[in-house]
């Protein structure tokens, strides 16, 4: 049995025998509730700290587990409605409203309910992440002299070694700030550059986690459309010239979510105007280590390509380990790199060392290249299977660009809206993401995002369409539209 799956009916059978205990009594030993249910100690040990962590059990060390005393009946609620006008009142110099849409970021956080297949996150799956490797890492780690003691501000020098040995070009270890991942990066990176009711230059469509970063910093964003060679250069200068802009946020590789590359010679085309314009390029390199095994050689960074100092450089080990590895970095040359400091400081003085530690220890062991081939391997095996079982189910769903890199596929609808069209795939078992978020403007058309990286396998990716299939009525002879408004009509 899966241990997760172990832990929680563990947990509920202690928790339902609890009333055996008389309050303070002792639990059964680690040993004997190992032998009583037949699971491991580390399974035991997890589903004591749930309970503990619910109140209903009190660990003494080297003395046992006893049942805790009940909590205390809650208070009364507060009357909290008086934030309803403190957090809409606008100052009188405020531009940009203070609410935030975040919905579109938590559709991508959020764990689907069971029995739902994800095709939204944006994250690997357990059976694709280093576990072996990232438990290693970590032991490794916490052996390390100085392990918990305060890491420099900037980060560890060997870890801001790696990265700009991974940047490449003249990016030097002082040019990088180790980050608590790269939405981090990005958060800081908008404040040092764009000031309040700024605008700033965004892809069209990009990922609904910078916009709403862009937001809540008071910044409006602006769009400029991509399209299968990533941003187009003229409309780009456009913008520039129109807005007075002083940032533009792109995603050259494997863009989020049409899967785009910047082409070869759009590339110093972008330097160029951003230089023109007197303005940064902030190059969020999410998906470097997400290339597929036919994608060929990668482009380098915009970074590397860059004299003078435009690009702000963004690169995160998260996407190609796991969730919880939160360690990135911020690359800069120039004056910047001070400002990008300050607010980072300001922000999280630090990232935890052991979690630095443990990066350094991952990228320089010898499992950490044989991941990167498998990653490439499976990620290019989903999206073979993804592609080909939507083209034969769902031909009404229009493919523009199949990626040679990242985890998704955009489609669009070919009919219909997108926000409906989710919510039947979720009455039909499988959670999609709209596509209408990724837009800071109207969008084009209606599409929806297709993750392959956060499901078990290939099976799973071909059980999704079936359900899609049925749900949506994609057999349907009058196209996607009219298959829509049969499948809102049932219940999957």
């Amino acid at each position: 049995m899966h241990e997760r799956s172990s832990v929680a009916e563990l947990a509920e059978a202690l928790r339902s025998g609890l009333n055996r205990y008389s309050i303070g009594g002792k639990l059964p030993s680690s040993r004997a509730l190992v032998e009583h249910y037949r699971v491991s100690p580390v399974t035991v040990s997890r589903a004591l700290a749930q309970l503990a962590a619910e109140g209903l059990v009190v660990t003494r060390p080297g003395a046992g587990v006893f049942r805790a005393r009940p909590r205390t009946a809650p208070a009364a609620a507060a009357d909290t409605s008086w934030q309803e006008v403190a957090l809409s009142a606008e100052g009188g110099g405020e531009i940009v409203p203070r609410s935030v849409d975040a919905s579109g970021v938590m559709a991508c956080l959020a764990a689907p309910a069971t029995g739902v297949i994800g095709l939204n996150s944006g994250y690997l799956h357990p059976s694709v992440q280093p576990e072996r490797a990232m438990a290693a890492a970590l032991a490794r780690a916490g052996r390390r002299p100085g392990a918990w003691s305060r890491p420099p501000m900037e980060g560890l020098p060997e870890l801001r070694d790696w990265f700009a040995r991974e940047i490449g070009g003249a990016v030097a270890a002082a040019d990088v700030l180790i980050t608590a991942g790269g939405q981090s990066a990005l958060t800081t990176a908008l404040r040092a550059l764009a000031p309040p009711g700024a605008p700033i230059l965004v892809e069209s469509p990009t990922y609904p986690g910078l916009l709403a970063i862009a937001r809540a910093s008071g910044c409006r964003p602006v769009p400029v459309p991509v399209d299968a060679e990533g941003v187009r250069p003229e409309l780009l200068a456009a913008a520039f010239e129109a807005t007075g802009a002083r940032v533009f946020v792109c995603q050259p590789l494997f863009q989020n979510p049409t899967g785009a590359v910047l082409a070869p010679g759009r590339r110093a085309e972008v330097l160029r105007i951003a230089r023109a314009a007197g303005a940064f390029v902030v190059e969020d390199d999410y998906a470097r280590a997400l290339g597929h095994d036919d994608s060929g050689p990668l482009p380098p960074p915009l970074a590397a390509q860059d004299p003078d100092g435009v690009v702000v450089h963004v690169r995160s080990l998260t996407k190609a380990t796991s969730p919880s590895l939160r360690v990135g970095a911020l690359a800069a040359r120039g004056p910047v790199v001070d400002r990008l400091r300050a607010i980072q400081v300001v922000d999280s003085f630090f990232v935890a060392r052991p979690l630095q530690e443990a990066a350094l220890e991952l990228v320089g062991a010898p499992a950490w290249p044989r991941h990167l081939r498998a990653v490439a391997a499976e990620l290019r095996h989903r999206r073979d299977v993804l592609a080909g079982v939507l083209r034969r189910e769902l031909p009404q769903l229009e493919l523009p660009h199949l990626p040679s890199g990242g985890y998704q596929l955009w489609l669009r609808t070919g009919g219909g809206d997108d926000s409906a069209f989710a919510e039947a795939a979720l009455r039909a078992g499988v959670a999609v993401a709209p596509g209408r978020p990724y837009f800071c403007a109207e969008p084009p058309g209606p599409y929806v995002r297709l993750s392959f990286a956060g499901v078990s396998g290939a099976e799973e990716l071909v059980e999704a369409v079936r359900r899609l299939r049925a749900g949506l009525g994609g057999g349907l002879e009058g196209g996607l539209g009219a298959g829509l408004e049969g499948g809102l009509g049932q219940d999957a």
